[in-house]
């Protein structure tokens, strides 16, 4: 059975100061509790920071280190004043907001994002100092984003997942983060990245889409050779747990003194003071239904919960003076000598305590304004073997996807929830039973094991996929070899060099008219030309107009349309005129028509072809319309002369029997024995380039998509510095 490293901010332990020196404890809690049996088994490692170390003695350090390794956890060395910085700094004072999809709470300056770095790669560097063969290491939360790229870079073939415990932002909201294209390919080096819902998923495609620009199937990103999987796992709790505490005497005790006087309902809530729980509406809509039912006045309770957060952050401070303030004109407004509406506990309750609430509640209200899951929902469930109680639950908590027999609510919708708040509290016995039994099941059924156990069955697949790892680049060597090969050709007089131009020669441009060519480029190509015993020519889907313009005073071949048009270095061009055909009018209005209902899109027209492009288009909209697009030219052009390719964001129309290919037929019907050709390209139309090669030809595809070329090179840059080097 193969290792899990665990890797995760905080590691699940906390450290204490005694008379003897220090202590450490296991932490309870849904991850260290969901993740202990994984890190347990088979001599698994969990990777985080243990905590601050400052009051530890000097002299009891290395015995703190021993008592660590026996638990098999690994700490991760971080000062205090970098903690700050790191976790409280950029991880809590910029991401946290941000995903929550408060960008109105992002300070001016992201100033902590370099020491994010930093932290992220010592975490990197002491993953892979533990590392061995066969490991599988799992990355938790936005803290770490970074590491699996940093990770990879040290060992590339490891196997590694990363799960998301937070929401991940609508596109719009994760895009005015500064450091968005560093976080997306940090994290789409993993094999497998979990979240706990489905928009959270779709919400990360359209961010990849948007800001990389990369492909994506439903369940899959492809990005710099390589295939990030997708998946959602909602987190579940150690529901038997909760359930065996509930029923305990101490708890049933806990729960008897809860409730207060005979007959009075209690509504509860429990959260951190944080502002994406809710607290303050979901107090303003406890005071609604007070106002709208006077008959409830000395009947109901409230215990909230507020466990205290970051107390020394400003805007949390603010929050708990707005909570404190709600409290007191509910209690001044309704209360009387007898009776206080609202209970209000500001400090961290035991377990027992909270499962005693839960156990004591008529209703529980969970009410989030944005919550990545909110486990508190169901360990409310799991807690109420009684099968009684009333789950109220923010239709903007990721549990509520699985949760529907809760009663859901819109928690800015103050009217509403208060009307909710009622109908829990007068809901009949048997509609309540009903509710909890089918809760109860799928708690039960998909608890924190559940969890684990499925996503590390899928990352374990995930690792495996033969189409997981598209051909790499190739090695130096390989390409140095090459090199060495055309640089022999051109001394014996005998290399011609078969160049593609958007994409080879020139980066693709977010419109045709932007990839002109720059001096730097002008300058090789001259150069190329002008060294004995080399021919160089332009094989393009340009127009014969444009490669004119732009390459028209060079003394190269020039290749227009696929070939349908050619030119010889300065000379004319030459090649037909094709007969007018209809399905050239009636595809043009067709794309045309896309354009105009896609805003960004344009039309290329040739003299022998059309092609729709796309790239300035949304990404999300713009492959919709290019997939329906293509349905529409299929059906028209069944029949036709013509066929549709489908290029680099673009849609393109092109007669039969025009293709890249035979320009290779033409270029060497008049060169010498023993010639050698070296063909460059990045997209569909040169695989007919390379097919039309000879066998001992040279070929290169530039970029990591599928092609029967022989090497392959990384970026514009790598070609240009390949063909420096043939006539130095």
């Amino acid at each position: 059975m193969s290792r899990v490293l665990i890797v995760s901010n905080r590691l699940p332990i906390t450290l204490g100061v005694s008379a003897e020196g220090f202590t450490v404890e296991r932490s309870s809690g849904g991850l260290a509790t969901g993740l202990k049996p994984v890190h347990e088994a088979g001599g698994g490692l969990w990777i985080g920071w243990p905590g601050s170390r400052r009051a530890v003695p000097a002299a009891s350090q290395a015995l703190l280190d021993e008592r660590l390794a026996a638990l098999q956890v690994v700490p991760v060395a971080l000062s205090d004043e970098e903690v700050e910085q790191y976790d409280e700094g950029y991880c809590t004072g910029v991401l946290w907001p941000l995903f929550h999809s408060f960008p109105s709470r992002l300070p001016l300056e992201t100033a902590d994002f370099s020491l994010y770095h930093d932290v992220n790669a010592r975490f990197a560097r002491e993953v892979a100092r533990h590392h061995r063969p066969g490991d599988v290491v799992w990355i938790h939360d936005f803290q770490l984003m970074l590491v699996p790229r940093m990770l990879r870079e040290l060992i590339p073939d490891v196997t590694v997942g990363f799960f998301l415990h937070i929401p991940f932002p609508s596109p719009d909201i994760f895009r005015t983060l500064p450091s968005r294209e560093a976080l997306l390919e940090g994290l789409l080096a993993s094999d497998l990245i979990g979240f706990h819902t489905a928009s959270y998923v779709r919400n990360f495609v359209s961010s990849a889409l948007h800001v990389l620009g990369a492909d994506s199937d439903v369940d899959r990103i492809r990005w710099q050779g390589r295939a990030a999987n997708l998946g959602v796992f909602p987190m579940g709790v150690d529901a038997p747990v909760y359930q065996r505490l509930g029923e305990s005497p101490e708890v049933a005790a806990l729960a008897a003194e809860s409730r207060g006087a005979p007959g009075e309902r209690l509504l509860v809530g429990i959260d951190r003071l944080d502002d994406t729980k809710g607290i303050p509406r979901r107090l303003l809509a406890y005071e609604r239904m007070l106002a709208e039912h006077p008959e409830l006045h000395g009947q109901v309770r409230l215990v909230q919960v507020a466990v205290p957060s970051r107390t020394d952050v400003e805007a949390y401070a603010e929050l708990r003076q707005q909570v404190d303030a709600l409290i007191g004109r509910i209690n001044g407004r309704f209360g009387s000598p007898r009776w206080a509406p609202v209970h209000y506990v500001y400090r961290n309750l035991s377990e027992q305590h909270v499962v005693a609430l839960y156990r004591a509640a008529d209703a529980l209200l969970v009410t989030p304004i944005r919550d990545g899951m909110n486990l508190v929902a169901k360990e409310f469930v799991a807690a109420r073997s009684d099968e009684d109680g009333v789950l109220v639950l923010s239709e903007f908590a990721g549990a509520a996807t699985e949760l529907a027999e809760a009663l859901h609510v819109n928690p800015y919708d103050i009217e509403r929830s208060a009307a909710a708040y009622h109908r829990a509290l007068v809901m009949p016995a048997a509609e309540r039973r009903a509710r909890m039994q089918t809760l109860r099941h799928r708690v039960f059924s998909y608890d924190v094991r559940w969890w684990s156990r499925t996503f590390l069955a899928n990352l374990a697949r995930s690792g495996q996929r033969t189409d997981h790892h598209p051909p790499g680049y190739s090695a130096p060597a390989d390409v140095a070899h090459a090199a060495e090969a055309m640089t022999a050709a051109r001394a014996a007089g005998a290399l011609v060099l078969l160049l593609d131009y958007d994409g080879t020669l020139v980066p693709i441009a977010s419109t045709p008219e932007l990839a002109q060519p720059d001096d730097a480029l002008r300058a090789l190509l001259s150069r190329l030309a002008a060294c004995p015993g080399l021919a160089v020519h332009v094989v393009s889907g340009r127009g014969r107009d444009v490669l004119e313009a732009w390459l028209g005073g060079l003394p190269v071949g020039l290749h227009a349309e696929h070939g349908q048009w050619s030119r010889t270095p300065l000379g004319s061009w030459v090649g037909g005129e094709l007969p007018p055909d209809p399905w050239r009018d009636r595809a043009l209005e067709i794309l045309e028509d896309f354009a105009a209902r896609t805003p960004g899109s344009l039309v290329e027209r040739k003299r022998s072809g059309l092609a729709w492009h796309y790239r300035m288009a949304d990404p999300e909209y713009g492959v919709l319309q290019a997939n329906e697009l293509k349905v529409h030219l299929a059906s028209l052009l069944s029949n036709a002369p013509v066929e549709v390719l489908s290029g680099d964001k673009v849609v393109e129309l092109r007669p039969y029997g025009v293709n890249k290919g035979r320009v290779v037929t033409a270029v060497l019907a008049g060169a010498p024995e023993g010639t050698v050709v070296a063909a460059f390209g990045d997209d569909r139309t040169d695989e007919d380039l390379f097919a039309a090669l000879p066998p001992d030809a040279l070929s290169f595809h530039v970029g990591v998509a599928p092609s029967r070329a022989r090497l392959r090179l990384a970026t514009v840059d790598d070609v240009r510095a390949l063909l420096a080097g043939v006539c130095p």
